[in-house]
C-alpha cells in the first residue's frame, strides 16, 4: 500500500513538473511575419453592375396587316440597312394595285375624250367668230338687218358657253388622273410595304414571330431587333453619395467637363474578363431618378471583334489614383464590431491598433490613419494574436506577403 501511494506520489508530481515546463513554454515570445508600413502610388478601381446596349436598337414592325410568308434572316446575322427580311402575304395587294392601275388608264381616256371635245368646242367658237366678224361690217353699213348679226352672236356665246364646259371636263378629267395615280402609288407603297426590310445596319435579333403569323402595325411585340453593335453603351449607375463624391473629386467645373477630365474605364464582363477594349464616359442623366436613388451614367465601348452584343451584363471598373498612400497587406488586418485593426510591433510586442481604411486594392489595405510609415506590423495570423503578445518579429517581404494572399471565394 505505501509503495502505491509513493507511485502515485512521483506520478503527480512528474506531471505538475511537466505542466510547468508547457507552461513556461507558452509564456515565451511567439514568432510572428511581419512588414514595414509603406507608401505608394496605388491604381484603385471602384466597380458598378452594367447593362450593354447596341449604339442604336431598332425594333422591326410591320407597317401593313399580313402573314409572313417567308422569313429571309436567321437570329445572330449580320445586315445591311434596306436588306430584306420578312415578306407578307401580297395576293389582295396585288388585286388592288391591277385595279388602280387600270383606274389610271380610264382616267386618261376620260382625259383624251375631254381634250377632244375641247377642240371641238374650240373650233365651234372659231367658226362662230368668223361669222359674226363677218356680219359686223355689213350691218354697219345697212347692207344686211341686225338681226343676222344677233343670230350668230347668239350662236358664238353659246359655242364659248360649250367650250368653257369642255375645259372645266377636262381639268376634271386631269385631276381624276391624279386622284388614280395617287391611289396607285398608296396601294403600291403598301406593297412595297409587304416587303419589311432591316431599317439600319446591324445584328439581327431574337426573331418573335415566324412563317405564318399575322403581323401589323399595331402589335405590341415586334417581329424582331436590328441592333448596331459597332459600338455599344453600357450603362451603370450611383447612389446620391457616390454621384456627389464624383462631383467633389473629378476635376472641372461643370459636368461635361469633369466627364471629359475621368480616365478611360474599363469592362469586366460576366465570366470575369477585362475586356479588350477601354471606354469613356460620354454622358450623364443629370438627375436623381426618384424611384431608385440613382443617376444613371454612359459609356461609350467600341466594339470592332463584335465580342459584345446586345444584352450582354458585366461590371464598369473606374479607375481611381491615390498617390503617397500607406499601404500595408489584406493579411494584416481584421474586423471587429465594424472596426479594422493592425498589430504594431514596439519593442517586441503586438500592440492592438484601430486603423482607417480608405481603399482595399490588390490584396492592400490604403490606410488613412493609425499607423505611420515605417512601422513594423504583423503580416500574418493576426487571428491568433491578443493585445500585448510578446512576439519575435522575422521581417518578410511586402510584395511577397501580398502576392500570398488567396481569396476565401471567387465571384
Amino acid at each position: 500500500m505505501k509503495n502505491k501511494l509513493l507511485i502515485i506520489g512521483i506520478t503527480a508530481l512528474s506531471l505538475a513538473a511537466c505542466k510547468k515546463k508547457e507552461e513556461k513554454k507558452q509564456d515565451g515570445p511567439k514568432t510572428v511575419a511581419t512588414v514595414k508600413v509603406e507608401t505608394r502610388n496605388v491604381m484603385g478601381y471602384t466597380e458598378f453592375p452594367a447593362s450593354i446596349e447596341g449604339r442604336v436598337n431598332n425594333e422591326v414592325r410591320a407597317k401593313i396587316q399580313g402573314y409572313i410568308t417567308q422569313v429571309l434572316v436567321d437570329e445572330g446575322q449580320y445586315v445591311s440597312k434596306g436588306q430584306p427580311l420578312f415578306r407578307l402575304e401580297t395576293n389582295v395587294l396585288s388585286e388592288s394595285a391591277s385595279a388602280a392601275r387600270a383606274g389610271i388608264g380610264a382616267a386618261r381616256s376620260s382625259v383624251s375624250a375631254a381634250e377632244a371635245n375641247v377642240k371641238a368646242a374650240q373650233a365651234a367658237v372659231n367658226a362662230a367668230q368668223v361669222e359674226v366678224n363677218k356680219l359686223r361690217p355689213l350691218v354697219e353699213k345697212n347692207i344686211i338687218s341686225n338681226v343676222q348679226l344677233q343670230t350668230e352672236e347668239a350662236n358664238l356665246s353659246r359655242a364659248q358657253a360649250q367650250m368653257s364646259q369642255a375645259i372645266a371636263a377636262r381639268q376634271q378629267a386631269t385631276a381624276g388622273v391624279s386622284q388614280a395615280q395617287a391611289n396607285y402609288q398608296g396601294v403600291q407603297a403598301n406593297v412595297n410595304y409587304s416587303v419589311i426590310r432591316a431599317p439600319i445596319s446591324g445584328v439581327v435579333g431574337k426573331i418573335n414571330l415566324r412563317t405564318g403569323s399575322l403581323v401589323g402595325p399595331g402589335d405590341p411585340t415586334p417581329i424582331t431587333t436590328v441592333s448596331d453593335t459597332g459600338e455599344l453603351y453600357a450603362y451603370f449607375s450611383m447612389n446620391e453619395k457616390e454621384y456627389l463624391d464624383f462631383l467633389k473629386n473629378s476635376y472641372g467645373a461643370t459636368v461635361p467637363e469633369k466627364l471629359r477630365n475621368m480616365p478611360m474605364v474599363e469592362l469586366v464582363m460576366a465570366n470575369g474578363d477585362v475586356y479588350p477594349e477601354k471606354g469613356r464616359i460620354q454622358a450623364v442623366t443629370g438627375q436623381i431618378d426618384p424611384s431608385t436613388g440613382t443617376i444613371q451614367f454612359r459609356v461609350s465601348l467600341p466594339n470592332p471583334q463584335k465580342l459584345l452584343s446586345n444584352g450582354n451584363t458585366g461590371k464598369i471598373r473606374v479607375p481611381k489614383m491615390y498617390d503617397s498612400t500607406l499601404v500595408i497587406p489584406e493579411s494584416a488586418t481584421y474586423e471587429q464590431q465594424g472596426l479594422v485593426y493592425a498589430f504594431k510591433v514596439e519593442k517586441d510586442t503586438a500592440k492592438n491598433t484601430v486603423i482607417q481604411v480608405i481603399d482595399r486594392v490588390n490584396n492592400m489595405v490604403l490606410v488613412k490613419d493609425g499607423l505611420k510609415k515605417g512601422e513594423t506590423v504583423v503580416a500574418q495570423g493576426v487571428g491568433t494574436l491578443k493585445d500585448k503578445t510578446a512576439v519575435k518579429a522575422e521581417p518578410k517581404n511586402f510584395d511577397e506577403i501580398v502576392g500570398a494572399i488567396k481569396p476565401i471565394f471567387e465571384e
